[in-house]
């Protein structure tokens, strides 16, 4: 197979052995992909170097498939599909919040009856996460419209809230949807997840098929329990190398989008394989599957191995069947990275895909931080941060620097699990130490704007640093408000200085 390369602009360390190529940290002037004449996209690309996997057992197998194609070939009921095909596909789980919940149930009630009855009460979760401690009435009252609809459907997996001034006073609250799917073992390999809102795509870091869908979409699925789906063809991104004690899987996201943009992937499959993937926690894999909307991608997807099943135990007891892509397996192109060779990222104002080093940016002055989000705030976001406050042996923050947990077990964790090398501190005592703002309630916050009281929310037009997923004008609120991308490392690092800095400057 004949390989189209980009030249970096860096090239020190960039390679074109068909074997193995090194692709190195582009700058925001990156050159983009070439397209081949047959609409491939090759960007360093070599030789397909398939895996060793071993094949999924959903039948004869006629012809190779990816992940992706196994878990839609399943759902659908057929021995095989292709991309492109029109598939009837069964829904194993559909997640709606408080933003998009009430329109998907007045489009179910309007379509099936009034007095319609959901395809299946323990197949749907309700997770109410968006816009919660406000004092917006309207917002209050998509909660309230949730709460009847589950009462009246009986639903097992509702998430409620009522107690506002005390999310602690509230039993079944969780907080973000799309971490609280996993810590809830609603996330499963082989199955196909769909949910109202755009980062469902999260759940692909457990082998499942998971994405986001319309309110109309959804409120057919509450029906009807299957969705008519368009099967996509798959790009695969292999990333090897031992991860470098300076980079997340924010950063490797972040790469990626810069190199294929926003619509580099549009209604495609990202999978992610390689040692450095297979390296990562389940919540690191979480981040990378996380932002594959960000590069218009229809879902993300990795094979699942003994951390996936490692994190499941104890939280699931349905039955699973985890697929791979067959050794044959047929990719749209495929992508190839040596993740030693990479540094810390930004995205700059005000596209995910305005890549950039961080070093380069040394100069931007910023407002503040915001450490949080599906994306940004889980415990291992946390504990990155904190690791950085560590390092810099006592330093202070310099902008105000607002923590959101993502759902109410992270807050516990950042609370007591001890941070290694502190001595026994926890993330809250660093924090504190550091001059940070105290750990906010477990919601979405500001990643979304939300209402004027919204905690965090940019009600100015500040320049902000972010661990959230995107950074459009009035993203976070003000539509003048400037948002740069970035890991926790980078983040916590840009707090302790007030400029846009490489966490380097701390951890080596």
């Amino acid at each position: 197979m004949a390989s189209s390369l980009v030249p970096s602009p860096s090239t020190s360390f960039f390679h074109t052995t068909k074997k193995d190529l090194n692709l190195s940290s582009f700058s925001s002037s990156s050159q983009r992909c070439h397209k081949h004449a047959s609409r491939k996209i090759y960007c360093s690309v070599a030789a397909p170097q398939q895996t060793q996997r071993t094949p999924s057992t959903t039948g004869s197998v006629k012809t190779a498939m990816t992940m992706t194609e196994k878990i839609m070939a399943r759902a659908s009921e057929k021995q095989q599909v292709r991309p492109g095909d029109n598939i009837w596909t069964n829904v194993d789980i559909l997640m709606t919040h408080d933003v998009c919940g009430p329109g998907s149930i007045g489009i179910f009630k309007k379509e099936f009856g009034e007095d319609a009855k959901v395809w299946d009460r323990e197949k749907v979760v309700i997770i109410p996460d968006h816009y919660i401690f406000t004092s917006d009435e309207r917002a209050n009252r998509n909660v309230d419209i949730l709460r009847d609809f589950c009462n009246e459907q009986d639903i097992k997996y509702f998430y409620d809230i009522k107690d506002l001034s005390n999310f602690k006073a509230n039993p079944d609250y969780k907080g973000v949807c799309h971490i609280a799917l996993a810590q809830e073992g609603h996330c499963r390999p082989g199955e196909v997840l769909l949910g109202t809102d755009s980062h469902t795509c999260t759940a692909g870091a457990f082998g499942q098929f998971a994405t986001g869908i319309g309110n109309t979409d959804a409120g057919f699925v509450l029906g009807a329990g299957k969705l008519l789906l368009k099967v996509p063809p798959t790009l695969r991104f292999v990333m090897d190398g031992e991860m470098p004690d300076y980079l997340l899987a924010k950063d490797l996201i972040l790469q990626i989008i810069g190199e294929i943009t926003v619509a580099g992937a549009t209604y495609k499959s990202m999978e992610f394989v390689g040692s450095t993937v297979e390296s990562l926690n389940m919540e690191e894999r979480m981040t990378l599957c996380n932002m594959v909307v960000e590069a218009g991608g229809k879902n993300g997807v990795i094979p699942p191995d003994s951390v996936t099943y490692k994190y499941l135990e104890g939280k699931t007891s349905v039955p699973y069947e985890s697929v791979y892509s067959d050794q044959q397996a047929r990719f749209l192109s495929e992508y190839r990275f040596d993740v030693t060779k990479l540094e810390p990222l930004v995205a700059k104002p005000h596209s995910p895909d305005n890549r950039a080093l961080a070093r380069e940016c040394k100069d931007v002055k910023i407002n503040r931080v915001y450490i949080g989000s599906c994306t940004g705030g889980k415990t291992e976001d946390f504990m990155a941060a904190a690791k950085v406050f560590l390092a810099s042996g006592g330093k202070k923050v310099k902008v105000p620097t607002f923590l959101v947990p993502a759902t109410q077990k992270v807050w516990m964790d950042v609370y007591s699990l001890p941070v290694p090398g502190s001595g026994g501190k926890t993330c809250s005592q660093i924090f504190e130490e550091a001059g940070c703002d105290t750990p906010a309630s477990p919601s979405c916050g500001a990643c979304l704007g939300g209402p004027k009281d919204t905690y965090a929310r940019m009600n100015e037009p500040q320049v902000c640093v972010s661990t959230t997923n995107r950074n459009f004008p009035g993203r976070m609120g003000h539509r003048e408000g400037e948002i740069y991308l970035a890991s926790p490392y980078t983040a916590a690092a840009s707090a302790l200085t007030g400029y846009v800095t490489d966490p380097r400057e701390f951890l080596q």
